[in-house]
């Protein structure tokens, strides 16, 4: 397994070993021991398993209090996904990471608790399954606007308009969200 730091603490891209040949491939999108072992030493409580269209942003979801950290892959499709850091101890604080994932680069992406989390399903029928470390809660449920000029992030539209759900559509903005410690 590789593990590719991202520049924002906490925040990972995983790369599983695959075995692959004429029949298929296979690879552990989860062992405790082992990713306990890399630094990844967590609980997870709830499986999610989305599937969107094509030009479907869901996010940036966040839960306060209760946050969720998330190990975030996609089965079927590609997706660019974005992690948000909320954290105001960090140096990091309102920075955001971007990267491709999708059935066939295999990657997963560790966003611990802390973050606001989205992506933008860029092909039809994309699955996207991700492993929480905290239950749901829609009490705690928090969306950060997606489009905030004061974050910046670089969403490759490629001449999609973004489908957002009504919540989505309501996020905050970052200069008014509450942020974790």
């Amino acid at each position: 397994m590789n593990i590719i730091q991202t520049g924002i603490p906490g925040l990972l891209v995983i790369e599983p070993r695959v075995f692959g040949d004429d029949r298929g491939f296979f690879f552990e999108s989860w062992n405790a021991a082992r990713f306990a072992a890399l630094g990844l030493d967590t609980t997870f409580v709830q499986d999610n398993h989305s599937r969107s269209a094509r030009g479907v942003l869901r996010g940036l979801h966040y839960q306060s209090p209760g946050p969720q950290g998330k190990l975030v892959r996609v089965t079927a499709g590609r997706v660019w996904d974005v992690a948000v850091d909320l954290r105001r101890s960090s140096t990091h604080f309102g920075k955001w990471f971007g990267l491709g994932l999708s059935a066939a680069n295999k990657r997963m992406f560790w966003v611990p608790a802390g973050f606001a989390h989205g992506f933008l399903s860029l092909e039809d029928d994309t699955d996207v399954l991700y492993k929480c470390t905290s239950h749901y809660d829609p009490g705690s449920e928090h969306s950060l606007m997606w489009n905030d000029p004061a974050l910046a992030i670089e969403w490759p539209f490629c001449g999609l308009d973004p489908q957002l759900s009504s919540r989505d559509e309501l996020g905050e903005a970052f200069a008014d969200i509450e942020a974790y410690p």
